[in-house]
Order: C-alpha cells, then sequence, then structure tokens
C-alpha cells in the first residue's frame, strides 16, 4: 500500500469537510443576518418598562413584619419584536426565571410596565387576563415535573383548548392533538401514554405541542433545554426554530448556554444581578462585547479545540454575587469589575446606546 498517497487522499477528504463545514456555517451566518433585517423592521410586540419585583422577607411565626426585601428584578426595560427571539443571559439567581414568570403574570410585579399589543398586564383583571393567555404561552424548564402524571399525553396537549374554547368539538380537539404531536416529531399514538412511558426530549415535545395547541403569538422559552441530553438539545433547537419561521412566533428564550442562544437568537440581553447589563443583536454582542462582565460571560465558554483552549486568556471574575436583599450601591457589578472607579459605587450607570442597536449600562465605557 502506498501510504503517502493514502494520507495525501485522507488530508484532501479532512480539507474539503471542513471547506464545507465552513461553507455551511456563512450560510447559517447569512440567513441569521436576513433574518435580524427582517425582524428589526417588525413592530413591538412586548415592551418591558422600568420592571420590579421586589419579595418581601418576613420574620416573626404569629406577628410577622417585613425586614427587607429581596430584589430579584430592580429596573428591566426592555422590547421584543414580532417575529423576534431574544435571549435573557446571566448566572444563575439573576433575575431570568422571575422576569418571564412576570411577563406570564404569575408574579405580580411590584413595580413598572408590561405591554403586550399595546395592553399593560398588568392592569388587567383576573377574567380579561384569561382571555390574553391564549396568545401568551411557556414551555417550561423541567419537562417532567410541567406535565401531570395522572393525564395521558392526548389529555394534557388538548386541556388548554378546553379551557380557552378554542376546540369546543371533541373530535377536532383530538385530531389536533394528533397534528401536534406529528409537527413536534412524535407518533400520533404517544397520545394514549402516560408522560413516565417517554423521555425527557419526547416530554418536552409534550410541552411545546402543549403550547402551541391554543395557536399563541408569544411563547416563554425558561430554560426549556438546560435538562436534557445535549443530542436532544440540538433536536429541540431545531425544532423551536422551525416553528418559529413556521408559524411566525415570537419567543424570549431564557437560557445559560451562550452557545444554545447564538444559533437561536436575534438580540441578546445580560442580566446581573436583577438588571440588563447590555443588549445588542446576537453577531454583534459575541464579537464586540462591551460590558465587562459580559466579556466575562462568554470568555468563560469552553472553545472546542484544546490547543486553542490551552493559549487563550481566561477572564476570572473576582469575588462572589452579592445578595439580592442588600445589592451594592451605585453599578450592582463595581465590587467585581476590572474597570471599577471611585464613581461606580455612587452612581446608577445609564443604560446608554454606544453603538447602534447596543446598549450598555456602564458609567466606565
Amino acid at each position: 500500500m502506498n501510504t503517502a498517497h493514502t494520507t495525501d487522499a485522507a488530508q484532501g477528504e479532512t480539507a474539503k469537510a471542513a471547506r464545507k463545514a465552513a461553507e455551511v456555517e456563512s450560510s447559517g451566518h447569512e440567513q441569521r443576518r436576513q433574518s435580524v433585517r427582517r425582524v428589526a423592521q417588525a413592530s413591538d410586540l412586548v415592551e418591558v418598562r422600568n420592571l420590579k419585583m421586589h419579595f418581601p422577607v418576613t420574620e416573626g411565626a404569629l406577628l410577622s413584619r417585613v425586614v427587607a426585601h429581596v430584589k430579584a428584578i430592580d429596573g428591566v426595560s426592555f422590547t421584543i419584536r414580532k417575529g423576534e427571539t431574544l435571549g435573557l443571559v446571566g448566572e444563575s439567581g439573576c433575575g431570568k426565571t422571575t422576569t418571564g414568570r412576570c411577563i406570564l403574570q404569575l408574579e405580580h410585579a411590584s413595580a413598572g410596565e408590561i405591554l403586550f399589543n399595546g395592553t399593560n398586564l398588568i392592569d388587567l383583571d383576573r377574567k380579561s387576563m384569561m382571555a390574553l393567555r391564549r396568545k401568551i404561552q411557556v414551555i417550561f424548564q423541567d419537562p417532567y415535573s410541567s406535565l401531570n402524571p395522572r393525564m395521558k399525553i392526548g389529555e394534557i396537549i388538548a386541556e388548554p383548548m378546553k379551557v380557552h374554547k378554542t376546540e369546543p368539538d371533541r373530535a377536532a380537539r383530538n385530531a389536533r392533538v394528533k397534528d401536534l404531536l406529528k409537527l413536534c416529531g412524535l407518533d400520533p399514538r404517544f397520545a394514549d401514554r402516560y408522560p413516565h412511558e417517554m423521555s425527557g426530549g419526547q416530554r418536552q415535545r409534550v410541552g411545546i405541542a402543549r403550547a402551541l395547541s391554543v395557536r399563541p403569538e408569544f411563547i416563554i422559552c425558561d430554560e426549556a433545554i438546560s435538562a436534557l441530553d445535549v443530542s436532544i438539545q440540538a433536536q429541540i433547537i431545531n425544532l423551536l426554530e422551525d416553528l418559529r419561521d413556521e408559524f411566525d412566533l415570537t419567543y424570549l428564550f431564557i437560557a445559560h448556554d451562550l452557545s444554545v442562544v447564538r444559533h437561536l437568537c436575534h438580540r441578546v440581553a445580560v442580566m446581573y444581578l436583577g438588571k440588563i447589563v447590555e443588549l445588542a443583536e446576537c453577531d454583534e454582542l459575541y464579537n464586540n462585547p462591551l460590558h465587562p462582565y459580559t466579556q466575562a460571560l462568554l470568555a468563560a465558554v469552553p472553545v472546542p479545540d484544546p490547543e486553542v483552549e490551552r493559549k487563550r486568556a481566561h477572564q476570572i471574575v473576582k469575588g462572589e454575587v452579592p445578595s439580592p436583599i442588600n445589592p451594592p450601591s451605585g453599578c450592582v457589578f463595581h465590587p467585581r469589575c476590572r474597570l471599577a472607579v471611585d464613581n461606580c459605587s455612587k452612581e446608577i450607570p445609564e443604560f446608554r446606546e454606544l453603538r447602534p442597536g447596543h446598549w450598555v449600562a456602564c458609567s466606565v465605557l
């Protein structure tokens, strides 16, 4: 056997595969840029203005009194355009899930406004909010605890249709359940199974089918893939992407996996200790992070190449995350920030647009 010829052939195949992978990646980036340009021209579907959620801390058994507040969200503002996917990222405890729960009205905000198609959700009574819930749905993090173990899959998916009376006829509901199962990549015969008879990825597909059952406009994905295996995560992400394009859905995608966020989202908002510190289009944020916390987050993402990973410089954020009961004065990140100056502990930084569409809360930049 000619060893040199075999080696050359192998190198040629490797180079060919690398070129093909680069072409696929370039094509994906171009498709995302086109999608970003299209979404940028759309109107706002969701607008959050100066949202605050402070949970009271009480002491005493019989005569309890409020002694402090956990400032889970402290002045968050952002918009989500129709057809857009906004990623909301940050470390555990920063207020991502609480933000989503406030939009869903599962938590009643302490202050601020949440506008959906111009309607302030905070001002709605129970009956009015029930009518609007059909348009706002959620995919929960745990695909098992979010499904009733005593109900069959078909009953779980059909229940929102019964509650909102979108399909009053039983035969029509059953037909739509089968259509939704097929749409989400499941066998329609799964309608007669119970949640414990399915895998984690299959259960999450059921959660997606349930969210789609009432034809919503806006879906909050609360860590929708974090409990799944990596191979299953890719399938669910591709499914969410296909459904968004097919039904013109709008997502708030709450996650901590930055690589997944980059694949799916049009814009990304970075949260730290109840505040948004940076907001920009996806490629702009990943290629040009401005806030020190965002830079540290992106630097922590591992590179799947041992040589590159070994050589690159890591930004280690000093200290621990402060308590939301007693957050630092001024900029909440200043005790851990490498750029901090004396003024950072005295003044709350303004959320400014430093580049077109790139907003940052930092007084030093």
